[in-house]
This record gives C-alpha cells, structure tokens and sequence, in this order.
C-alpha cells in the first residue's frame, strides 16, 4: 500500500471538524500532520498559530487543505503555493472570482495543483442526474434550497459580513450541482436579494436564468431542510433531493441512487489523483452566478437578523 502524504489543515472550525478531520482519518493518500489554526486544535496533530512557521518548520507537507472563510483565504492559499505545496480550496474557493485566477496562475508556475472543490458534486446521484441528462432536452428546472443557518453556521457572523456570502454559502452548493448535470450552460438574468435590515449579505435570494431555470434559497427554514433540485424534460422529470443524495425518476426513486454517500472523503480522494496526474481543477461557474447575482440582483431589506 503506497505512504499516505502529508497534510495541513488550515481553519480548525465547524467545517474542519465535522468534515475535513474524519475524511484525513479515513484517508488512503492523505496523513493529517499538522493544523494552523488562531485557536482550533485537533488531539495528537502539531499544532501552528501561523502560516510562514508552518510553511518553514515542516517542508515535509506536500499539500495544505484551507478550510477557513472565504476573505482570509487567498494569503494562507498564496503562501502554501510559492511555498511549493499543492493546495486544496474549501468552497466557495475565494472571496473573488480574480484572486482564483491570480492562484490559478501561480499554481501553474509553481508546477502544483490547485483544487477549488465542490462537495456537493460527490453527492451520491449526481453522476446518474448527469448521465440521465445528458441526451434530454430540459424545458424547466427549479432550485429549492433552504435551510436553517443558526443550526450549519451557530454565532457565525463571519457569514453576514462582505465576501461571507450570506444564503449564497449554502446557495452555491445547489449551483455547483446545478452546473454539473445540465448538458448546456446557462446564465442569470435577474434576482432578488433580500438583506436584513442589519447585515451585509443576503438571508434569501431568488434567482432567474436562461433556459427557463429559477431557484429559490433561503436559510430561516427551520425544522426540516429542504435541497431539491427539479428537472422537466420532454422525456420526463428528474428530481434530486437530499442535497443530491438522491435521485428520482417520474417520482419514483431511482434504483442504486439512494443511499448517502461521504463527501469529503472523495475530494480528498480526487486531490490524490489531481496530484498523481500534476494537474489543477478549478471550475468557477457556480462562483460565476453568485457573483452574477450580486451584480443583477434587486435589494429588499428584510427583518433584522441575530444569532
């Protein structure tokens, strides 16, 4: 059995010790040898406190996984990359879509890979939604996405501040599958935003697009959530539920697409072969749209938000 690699982990929050801790544990390619964290630690794992000690104390980490916020991220990602580490992207991969094509370029001539990822994409039917689309044509295709943000983001005001992204963090999830299973591209032409009278970011936004495709994100849902994705063909109607975990097919579900599948573990999966091939992977079109969204989008203000 090849040595697992080592990695860092950079952020020690939510994210990182729901998702990113268990699949290095798990992992076949990846060792986890090291976290830099302000004050997140895991048990048995070296700890840093910043990036360049990091960087300089341990030239053996091949590979630096940045799951912290979006706005802090491109100098961790900068660092890591003319350091000679590839780097791996929590989504969304940045606070910009310019500073993803600034790492893109570094990346390529540091000759390491850069990986902006996009969990949902690894749901378990996602790959069966493409292949079933791939031949049809799509008459209309409608986004729910609507959770509860004090129960996946509790106290995190970072999410309501400018580059948090507000409904578009769990927004962009449904996006990125979105732009993964239609067999045309499409583009915004018009939203809605709605701001609470006291934050920066959006807590719900509606969205129109080409091609007869519409979405409606909210995070005040509470109780159950809700992360469909509904698709009308001339063949008939798909539909993905449970954040893409699971297929249906003319509202039956479908055989083999049932089952919930780990995310994470298949990212850090498919690093390992971006790395082995020497290659990067940066698709920023479900970014694309949320930036679109921030441009075309009407403001409404809503009720005040806290925590």
């Amino acid at each position: 059995m090849p040595e697992r690699k080592n990695i860092a982990l950079v952020g020690i929050g939510k994210i990182a010790v729901d998702q990113h801790v268990p699949a290095l544990a798990a992992s076949a390619d990846w060792q986890l040898a090291a976290t830099v964290s302000r004050s997140g630690t895991v048990d048995g794992i070296e700890s840093f406190a910043d990036m360049e000690t990091m960087l300089a104390a341990r030239p053996d980490i091949a590979m630096v996984s940045l799951a912290l916020p979006p706005v802090p991220r491109y100098a961790y990602a900068e660092a890591a990359l003319r350091a000679g580490r590839h780097v791996m992207l929590e989504k969304p991969p940045g606070a910009t879509l310019a500073e993803i094509h600034a790492l893109q370029t570094l990346a390529d001539a540091q000759g390491v890979t850069l990986y902006a990822t996009w969990h949902s994409r690894m749901a378990h039917a996602v790959a069966p939604a493409k292949a079933w689309l791939a031949d049809k044509t799509i008459t209309r295709a409608h986004i729910t996405w609507r959770e509860d943000v004090r129960k996946w983001h509790p106290g995190q005001d970072w999410v309501f501040e400018p580059g948090g992204m507000g409904v578009f963090d769990p927004g962009i999830n449904a996006l990125s599958i979105l732009t993964e299973i239609l067999p045309a591209p499409v583009h915004l032409q018009g939203a809605d935003l709605e701001f609470p009278a006291n934050r920066q970011t959006p807590i719900a936004a509606r969205l129109r697009f080409s091609g007869n495709v519409t979405a409606d994100f909210d995070w005040r849902q509470t109780g159950p959530q809700t992360w469909d994705i509904e698709i009308d063909t001339t063949a008939g109607h798909m539909a993905l539920r449970m954040g893409g975990n699971v297929l249906e097919l003319d509202g039956q579900p479908s055989q083999g697409a049932n089952t919930i599948m780990d995310e994470y573990p298949a990212l850090y999966a498919r690093m390992a072969q971006l790395v082995a091939e020497g290659r990067s992977e940066v698709d920023l079109a479900p970014m694309v749209h949320v930036a679109d969204a921030m441009t075309l989008g009407k403001r409404v203000v809503t009720d005040h938000f806290t925590f």
